[in-house]
């Protein structure tokens, strides 16, 4: 069953007091009590040593593993009450405040956090008092995460109109959630209803999304390795080279790419590799004068025959 991002982070909680009160825990055995797998550990392991009651370094939560067992360096150093500065508490409950206005978010969870804030406000006194003048809105990617992280929790479908960069256009479709994840950006893995395979959203591309009351049902998959990167194309795939003019540069941050050569007159040489070239050409065809295929030549040849024939169409056309 995927986990959610909540669910995860009460899980990391209970993960530290576990470990403070067993140094030297086997990771099969803390995996086992926590009902998840090794590579789930080690993943949350991997976070917390950036945890802790400030940036700085000794504060922070000191654990490592040598694949069999966990260790915990600092555990009284941090366990220490918290006294908040007055900058921090207002971070902290402004923070809180907004969050607590997400839309999608669990009413239990929500209430959690009311009350927690309502306590933390009583307790920093004047500072909780200024922090009230302050607020804080979240973008949209803001709640299409609370709201996916909902459909996740909850077993619900969701219907999306997304925007594909690739194709340039908006589309509609539902999606049975999978998980939440982050590499560089913030995604959902899903079952695409409209394409009836798995596939994978940014959520600042989603300009719309609701939560359905169908069920959420998807086929059950091995979820990817995802450490290497979100695509990862194999060393075998055909190699293509493409060049692009300073507005085209764009190509570079959304195609996974070998080299980004810097050519003189600002553009770029990018070297990708993917198993199906033919796919590149409806990119050569929305990049027009911003980019052209280099290699293979057979790809090349391609483009430029599917862009006369399109310009042949729209000369038609008018």
């Amino acid at each position: 069953m995927a986990t959610n991002a909540i669910d995860q982070t009460r899980r990391m909680l209970s993960l530290v007091t576990y470990l403070r009160e067993r140094p030297g825990a086997h990771v099969q055995d803390v995996a086992r009590a926590f009902g998840i797998t090794e590579d789930e550990l080690i993943s949350d392991l991997d976070v917390l040593p950036m945890c802790g009651t400030s940036f700085r370094g000794g504060d922070l939560l000191d654990i490592d593993t040598d694949g069999d067992r966990i260790w915990w360096h600092n555990p009284d150093d941090v366990a220490e009450p918290l006294r908040l500065a007055a900058d921090e508490a207002t971070a902290l409950l402004v923070a809180a405040r907004a969050v607590a206005t997400l839309p999608g978010l669990r009413e239990s969870d929500r209430d959690a956090l009311v009350r927690a804030t309502a306590k933390l406000e009583t307790a920093a006194g004047e500072s909780g008092a200024a922090s009230s003048r302050l607020s804080v809105t979240f973008e949209a990617e803001g709640g299409v995460f609370a709201d996916v992280d909902r459909a996740i929790s909850e077993r619900r479908r969701l219907w999306l109109r997304y925007y594909s960069p690739a194709r340039d256009e908006l589309t509609e479709r539902e999606v049975d959630p999978i998980r939440l994840f982050a590499v560089g950006h913030t995604y959902m893995e899903g079952w695409c209803r409209l394409s009836e395979a798995r596939r994978t959203f940014r959520l600042d591309r989603v300009a719309e999304i609701r939560l359905l009351d169908a069920p959420a049902a998807p086929p059950e998959l091995e979820l990817r390795d995802l450490s290497a990167g979100l695509v990862q194309p194999a060393a075998e795939d055909p190699e293509v080279v493409i060049e692009v003019g300073t507005g085209g540069r764009w190509v570079a941050e959304y195609y996974p790419h070998d080299n980004a050569e810097e050519l003189p007159d600002g553009g770029l040489r990018i070297t990708l590799r993917t198993p199906d070239p033919a796919s590149l050409r409806r990119l050569a065809l929305r990049l027009g004068g911003d980019g052209r295929i280099v290699a293979p030549p057979e790809l090349a040849d391609s483009a430029r025959e599917a862009a006369r024939d399109a310009l042949a169409a729209y000369e038609d056309a008018v």
